[in-house]
């Protein structure tokens, strides 16, 4: 081997200069390219970034119909504008209420709000008559840090409450029997710096202001009543001990600007006006003339797969050419029409005290802050814009400030009471309205 070099070496060194320097140049580079080519190409020349190993039930969340970038932050929350209307009652912040109406199961209540299967079936079997929900009847529950059913409240009647908490193993039942006494209240007041302090001051508990409030929120904007208006509520509380354990709402009136406003409570539940005429104004299912394809769908638990972390996405990503026109879902005011980060040009609309909409990603903004909108009325244009991978709007449904999914949440619609219904509830709103007095 010391021989081939020697004679490799002599070989070289008899070259003419301008031989040796072009041999020794092409050496040198052949070398560098040897040491520098296992850093750049894969041995299969397939550029390599990054490596990520992932398990096998998590390859679907990389499928390239997401509309957003998986592998960045989760989806900015988008702060809406708050009031006192919007407080939390004080030790239930988190609880979700629901009253049951028609056509309603334990599974298509829960299913909407994200909450899995595999819980309520859980639910179901620590007590089947869950399986046979009550028009009127009011379900609460409270989700883990993970988004997990954590307890749920059935309030099978007036007297009887039953709590299903969870375990290792389910759901516990428990049950509590009431037998206090129901007693009708008129509880009257004056409008004066704002309606939620007035009405504490009438002597209205917090619970009982927001049932007020939802009971009202189709008709009237508490935010904007002036000194001076007045309102009377009809509350029938139940009394054990001496003290108030629970109450329920039968009726309201509120006069403002010299109008008369009523809500009074039916058997289902919901409430009605003096003619047996539904309150809440219908809802579009779609923000959109036209169904457009859904290129991500609602997932209050997907994980990236990258980090492992939580990056819940809030409503469902509608694939549609830049310029679709975009419209309002229902009739409302507009809280949030501005470009913020991640979301591009947004829209927020605020339907009565229970219900706001969302829109992102938008082209071109239709509406301003505070103006009301009807359903059906063109509020944007669709476009691309903050993170997105493609054209699509982002639309998201809120329900008491949890958001639900768009395709399958309960949403209201307009309807009155007809035949045997209607000649019961008028003949209660006989009783109730000459209790409704101001002075």
């Amino acid at each position: 081997m010391q021989q081939i070099a020697r004679s490799v070496a002599l070989a070289f060194n008899n070259l003419p200069r301008p031989h040796r320097v072009m041999l020794g140049s092409l050496t040198v580079l052949t070398l560098a390219v040897a040491v520098w080519r296992p850093y750049v190409y894969h041995p299969d020349d397939v550029p390599v970034v990054k490596t990520v190993v992932l398990e096998k039930d998590e390859v679907h969340s990389l499928l390239p119909e997401d509309s957003e970038p998986i592998d960045q932050a989760p989806q900015e929350e988008e702060a809406i504008p708050q009031d006192e209307l919007d407080d939390k009652i004080a030790g239930e912040t988190g609880v979700h209420e629901y009253v049951v109406s028609t056509g309603d199961t334990l599974s298509s209540i829960l299913n909407q709000y994200g909450i899995e299967m595999g819980d309520i079936s859980r639910l179901a079997a620590a007590d089947k008559d869950l399986r046979n929900l009550k028009i009127g009847q009011q379900i609460s529950w409270t989700l883990t840090e993970q988004g997990d059913l954590q307890r749920l409240t059935w309030e099978v009647s007036r007297r009887e409450t039953r709590t299903y908490d969870r375990t290792d193993n389910g759901f516990k039942k428990s049950s509590e029997m009431l037998q206090g006494e129901w007693v009708n209240n008129l509880i009257k007041g004056t409008v004066g710096g704002s309606f939620v302090t007035s009405a504490k001051d009438a002597g209205l508990t917090s619970a009982e202001i927001s049932a007020v409030i939802k009971a009202m929120q189709w008709q009237m904007d508490f935010r904007k009543l002036k000194k001076g208006d007045e309102f009377s509520v009809l509350m029938s509380r139940e009394m054990l001990d001496g003290k108030r354990e629970q109450s329920q709402l039968l009726g309201v009136r509120l006069r403002s600007s010299g109008k008369d406003y009523y809500a009074i409570r039916a058997e289902d539940g919901k409430f009605y006006d003096r003619n047996g005429t539904g309150l809440a104004k219908g809802f579009l299912r779609f923000p959109t003339a036209r169904q457009f394809r859904i290129s991500s769908n609602f997932n209050p638990r997907r994980q990236n797969p990258v980090t492992g972390r939580i990056a819940p996405h809030r409503g469902v990503d509608f694939a549609m050419p830049q310029g679709t026109p975009v419209l309002a879902v229902g009739d409302g005011e507009v809280v949030v029409a501005k470009r913020s980060g991640a979301a591009g040009y947004y829209i927020a609309i605020r339907h009565g005290r229970t219900y706001t909409t969302r829109y992102m990603h938008l082209r071109k903004l239709l509406v301003t802050p505070g103006q009301k909108v009807k359903r059906g009325d063109r509020i944007a244009l669709s476009g691309n814009t903050g993170r997105s991978t493609g054209p699509h709007l982002h639309y998201e449904v809120w329900i008491n400030q949890q958001a639900v999914n768009p395709l399958t949440a309960k949403l209201p619609h307009t309807e009155g009471l007809t035949g045997t219904e209607r000649r019961e509830y008028l003949a209660q709103v006989k009783e109730v309205l000459p209790q409704l007095r101001l002075d």
